[in-house]
């Protein structure tokens, strides 16, 4: 606790990073302002007791940030600009104009970004076509003038976009990744009400069942920190080469290639994948027909996050979308070619395609851990209700998943910019 103590005074004493952290928090405050300005003609205490009897709509609200539950201005997020990141991602490794733009080095970074940004656009219309639909389809929004709800339109679209740029903000000038910040802020903002409404509402918890659960977290925890961090090295080595009287190379270094390749994504992809028949179940169950109802009210059972169905399909996707993700960030190929312009190879391992099938055996076996860690945070709030009948506490295992990876971010973050500045005054 001393060396914590002692870190954050050094922290709050450099004044550029005291700046960093004041601004971080005056967006903060701005996102939770904005986050309670509701759009109108909509049902605001329905809505939120549809969201209360939802694990998966509750999902959907850590994305947005929290503000989708209070469908406020704010109400899609940034979930458009994630959708857009993810196509630009993959039109990246489709298209070779975009991934030669993406070996550009800053410029060619920044131009991706501001397709990104166009495409988001778009995007940001049709999650909001479809949102209003959803609503409409439950009787939620109050008005049906054309003119009303195309001005409800141009407000989700707008606040999107508006996070966003609070979120690059935040980028530019503050600390952290603005838009992992952003949705940190809506889960950490979210934590207290979820722990007041757990104890109000539970008459089971007693002081052994507070510290198991307490115990439970920290483990849970603990375990997130060790994944996010675990990396296997592979070792390098850089070939000699003699001028004259000199030698020069021959250091070896490592690899450090990630067990968690994909981060939270496979989740996000996971879900998408679910979404699709709770909604379609919401939107058909209007029609007259005895034979689809009946048929969609199971389709809708399966598909509860109460369900074993459920549960194991999610398991199943989370998996499944851990090595797709992992085969479209890590490209072994251009790994290996890089390694073998530098004058850089595996001991034992030739250069050029011998390397390459080595990293993907090496990346191929590294991610069934992660693979198989992911699924299990993506079902363990449903592992934990079913265990301790506890259904109100909403933070499940992805929330604290993208907070524990924020933090550490972050913290390596601040952590370099202290040894810049320590570096700088001793120049």
């Amino acid at each position: 606790m001393n060396r914590i103590g002692a870190w954050l005074r050094t922290v709050w004493s450099l004044k550029a990073l005291r700046n960093k952290l004041l601004f971080t928090a005056a967006i903060f405050a701005i996102f939770r302002f904005l986050g309670h300005l509701p759009v109108p003609a909509v049902d605001i205490l329905k809505l939120k007791s549809l969201f209360a009897q939802s694990q998966l709509l509750g999902m959907i609200d850590i994305f947005s940030g929290g503000t989708l539950a209070n469908f406020s201005v704010m109400a899609i997020g940034i979930n458009p600009y994630i959708t857009s990141s993810i196509i630009m991602q993959l039109a990246t490794l489709l298209f070779p104009k975009l991934k030669e733009l993406s070996k550009e080095g800053e410029a060619g970074r920044e131009l991706i970004n501001q397709y990104t940004r166009l495409l988001t656009v778009p995007v940001a219309v049709i999650q909001s076509i479809s949102v209003l639909a959803i609503l409409n389809s439950q009787q939620l929004i109050q008005t049906q003038d054309p003119i009303r709800i195309v001005a409800m339109l141009a407000t989700l679209v707008a606040g999107s976009m508006i996070m966003i740029w609070l979120g690059e903000l935040i980028t530019l000038y503050g600390i952290g990744n603005g838009i992992s910040m952003v949705i940190f802020a809506g889960i950490v903002g979210r934590f207290p009400i979820s722990i007041i409404r757990t104890f109000q509402v539970s008459q089971t918890i007693n002081t052994a069942m507070l510290l198991l659960i307490c115990i439970a977290g920290l483990a849970v925890i603990a375990a997130m920190v060790f994944m996010n961090e675990a990396v296997r090295k592979v070792t390098i080595q850089y070939a000699r080469r003699v001028r004259g009287s000199r030698e020069y190379g021959g250091q070896s270094t490592f690899l450090p290639l990630r067990i968690n390749q994909a981060g939270v994504l496979p989740i996000i992809f996971a879900i998408s994948i679910l979404l699709v028949p709770s909604f379609l179940v919401k939107l058909l169950q209007q029609i007259a027909n005895p034979g689809l109802v009946t048929m969609l009210s199971q389709v809708s059972l399966w598909f509860n996050p109460s369900h074993p169905v459920y549960n194991i399909t999610y398991f199943l996707l989370v998996v499944v979308f851990t090595y797709f993700s992992t085969a479209v960030f890590f490209n072994p190929k251009d790994l290996a070619e890089d390694l073998k312009k530098s004058g850089a190879f595996v001991p034992g391992i030739r250069p050029g395609n011998p390397t390459e099938h080595f990293l993907t055996y090496v990346m191929t076996r590294i991610t069934i851990a992660g693979a198989l860690f992911l699924g299990l945070v993506a079902v363990l709030p449903s592992i934990a209700q079913s265990l301790t009948g506890i259904t109100t506490l909403t933070i499940g295992g992805t929330g604290l998943l993208i907070v524990v990876s924020v933090v550490l971010e972050t913290a390596k973050q601040m952590q370099s910019q202290v040894v810049a500045q320590n570096y700088e005054k001793f120049i």
